[in-house]
């Protein structure tokens, strides 16, 4: 009886003398943290997409805090957690326009020809990595197997009649869909943009013509047609410059094939 009760008290005070060590290492080894940086944390939505270009919410928070990233860092939260992170660290929001993924294709069903039937995996990056980038006969085009609406959190895209559509009022520029289609054909543009060229081929027209009746032929007259210059011919496709576009509607009026197209 004698040795039961010694063993009990014993592991008492073993169990006494380890709690207070661990207590004085949690003070010596303590490592400082910034309070402003949960306060941060608690105004990001918390969605962790990665949109921002850090490992998570708390990533950018920290990144924020520390000056690496700016206060309107968060394509999620905005405007409105912008400016609540800029009261917290006493600094100016600065201006963040809205942005809003688009994809540049209009080679539905309907208009693009296939090289051949594409039977696999029903994933974007799998059928790239096949001869030919998967059965359209355009390599630049939407593959149009949905890898891009599987990772977007916001349900903001959908596949319709083979080609991605993204609902501009749920995208929130995450950017999750830029960075996973294999072809590139998603961008993010600003919410505010008037026109946008709906094509991503680089072959010349007649190329085009043989492969897709929505292609940009690179003919040019969108270009002439513009008094701002903000239509320019690179790589054989037209390209907007939104920040000089004024909205006329001229390139779009005389695109002949009709894929310069309004944005609101």
């Amino acid at each position: 009886m004698t040795v039961f009760i010694f063993s009990v008290v014993l592991l008492a005070v073993l169990g006494i003398l380890i709690g207070i060590l661990l207590g004085v290492a949690g003070k010596v080894f303590a490592v400082e943290t910034d309070e402003r940086v949960e306060k941060v944390r608690e105004c990001l939505p918390g969605n962790n997409c990665g949109g921002c270009g850090y490992p998570g919410c708390d990533g950018l928070a920290e990144a924020i805090v520390a000056g690496d990233a700016p206060v309107n860092g968060c394509p999620v939260g905005g405007a409105p957690v912008a400016g609540k992170i800029a009261e917290i660290l006493g600094v100016e929001a600065g201006s963040s326009e809205k942005q809003v993924a688009f994809v540049k294709c209009a080679g539905t069903c309907d208009v693009a020809a296939n090289k051949y039937h594409y039977v696999g995996e029903m994933d974007c990056r799998r059928a790239a990595m096949v001869p030919g980038r998967g059965e359209k006969a355009c390599s630049y085009g939407c593959l149009g197997l949905g890898s891009c609406v599987e990772v977007c959190q916001f349900d903001a895209l959908s596949i319709q009649n083979g080609v991605a559509k993204v609902d501009r009022d749920k995208c929130v520029a995450c950017g999750q869909c830029v960075a996973t289609c294999p072809n590139h054909v998603i961008d993010l543009i600003p919410y505010s943009s008037a026109y946008a060229v709906q094509c991503s081929s680089k072959d010349k027209g007649k190329a085009v013509m043989e492969v897709c009746q929505s292609g940009c032929i690179g003919c040019g007259l969108c270009v002439r047609q513009c008094e701002f210059g903000a239509v320019t011919l690179e790589d054989n496709i037209a390209v907007i410059d939104g920040t000089k576009c004024q909205g006329c509607g001229k390139c779009a009026e005389k695109c002949p094939k009709k894929i310069i197209r309004p944005q609101k």
